[in-house]
């Protein structure tokens, strides 16, 4: 009798912490799912580098002005636009929507460059 009064007892514990366990497991592969992705683009010498850049969606491109002039990163279809940046100053922007994005400097229009976004 008490054994079957210990496998009624236990038959739910078992299940719980069985259930726990896939739960946890489930919720790391998700965790690695969402990975943070980034890119970074140098201005420098009155250019974008890299000129064309290739991401994935979710990704946050960071420009960052290496040059000692003040430079602006400015999308063509105005999704994104930067305040002016100094030397060493950053932009960042998500992209979130797949497409072709190209920019360039308003200060400077002839400096241009593109995202992709896969």
């Amino acid at each position: 009798m008490r054994r079957r009064v210990w496998s009624l007892v236990l038959a739910p514990v078992v299940l719980a912490v069985s259930l726990s366990a896939s739960n946890s497991r489930t919720f790391a592969v998700r965790a690695e799912q969402t990975q943070v992705s980034s890119a970074e683009v140098k201005i420098d010498n009155f250019s974008f580098g890299p000129a064309a850049l290739t991401v994935a969606v979710g990704t946050t491109v960071t420009w960052i002005n290496r040059d000692d002039i003040p430079h602006t990163v400015v999308s063509d279809d105005k999704v994104f636009k930067s305040k002016v940046l100094d030397t060493d100053e950053k932009f960042s922007f998500t992209f979130t929507k797949p497409g072709t994005y190209p920019y360039f400097c308003s200060v400077h229009p002839k400096m241009t460059g593109k995202v992709v976004v896969q």
